[in-house]
Order: structure tokens, then sequence, then C-alpha cells
């Protein structure tokens, strides 16, 4: 199986420099062109069987350019969203730490109505366990998401401890290309963005 894990392109929160999370803001103009070279990149490497996605309007935006390049209907998938961060969601950023500031908090624990660190990873193991079991595994299945989330779905993926702190950077519109074969897992590149090759 061929996992492509790919992040939406820029959104309005970008240029807005809001704490976006659950904030549900759309793709830019740029973020659309990002999302256009993605896709069309997809299109032309890789055999695509499914495409699911979150369900925020960037995730869903972003995975309508591979749909349409690919002829495949998109899958919501709610579990795919980024991090619930509660209050802070849509607030600018200085302002968001100023009114909700970071606390020590542990793992199962959370503040200002966001999800728990264990809440957002364990989430990220369902997902990841539920589009493994109900794809054949000779399937490329293209998952549209957020930074956020694919860093716990890498985690998820590589099995390491839930209160890992690898940091794994995905670009606007950035494309991860995994694979399982044989029970081995594969990681065969990583945050590779069509766009800036263009």
């Amino acid at each position: 199986m061929r996992l492509l894990v790919v992040r939406h392109g820029q959104s309005e929160a970008d240029i807005l420099k809001v704490c976006e999370g659950r904030a549900d803001f759309s793709l830019t103009k740029l973020g659309h062109e990002q999302a256009e070279s993605t896709a069309e990149y997809l299109s032309k490497n890789y055999e695509v069987d499914r495409i699911y996605a979150s369900t925020l309007k960037r995730a869903m935006q972003t995975a309508e350019h591979i749909s349409k390049k690919t002829n495949l209907q998109v899958i919501l998938e709610d579990k795919l969203q980024e991090f619930d961060n509660g209050l802070r969601a849509g607030l600018e950023y200085k302002l968001a730490y100023e009114k909700y500031p970071n606390i020590p908090t542990a793992m199962h624990e959370s503040h200002y109505q966001q999800e728990s660190k264990l809440e957002f990873r364990m989430r990220a193991e369902y997902v990841l366990s539920k589009i493994l079991s109900e794809n054949d595994p000779t399937s490329t299945i293209v998952i549209v998401s957020h930074g956020g989330m694919i860093m716990r779905l890498y985690q998820a993926f590589l099995k390491l401890p839930v209160g890992s702190n690898v940091k794994l950077i995905t670009g606007d519109a950035g494309i991860h290309d995994w694979s399982i074969e044989d029970g081995q897992k594969f990681i065969n590149y990583s945050n590779f963005c069509p766009f800036i090759s263009n």
C-alpha cells in the first residue's frame, strides 16, 4: 500500500497571522495554485485509488483539485481535522497567547477548551488504522490533512512513543510518500512541494 499524505495549500489564516487550528479558513489564490500543482504531480506520477480529506475548508478545497485531476470522489473524514485549539482558534497570535498562555499540562489534560495531546494522537491512530483496514493492500491512497495532524500520523505510522517530541515539517501542499511492503514501512520521501519546482 502507498499512502500519499498531503498538507493543504496556503490559507487565508496564513496571511492574517492568526491561530488557525479549527478556525475554518479557505485557501488563498496562491493556496489554490499550490494545490493545483500538487494535484497535477500526483495525477501524473501515481495511480490513485482513493482520496480522504479533513472536513475543514482548506483541506477540502485542496482535495478537490486532486479529485478533478484523478476523477475520484473525496471521502470526507472528521478525524483528519487539525488540532482542536479551542479558544485560540481564529485569534491573532499575540492576542491568543496573551489571553490563553501556555500552561504545563499532563498529556491527558487540556485547557481553553482544547483537545489534549493524548486525544490528538489517539485520533491519528484511529483514522490511520481505519484507512489502512478499509483499503486493499495494493492500493494508493491520498490523505489530505494539516501540519499538526500529519505529524501525528507520522508518529502513528512509525509507532513512535505517545510522548514523542519529534517535529516533522510540512510546507503548503507538501507531499509525503509512505509505503507498506511485506509488513515493512518505508518513508520514500517527505515534504515534497511540486509548485516550488515549477
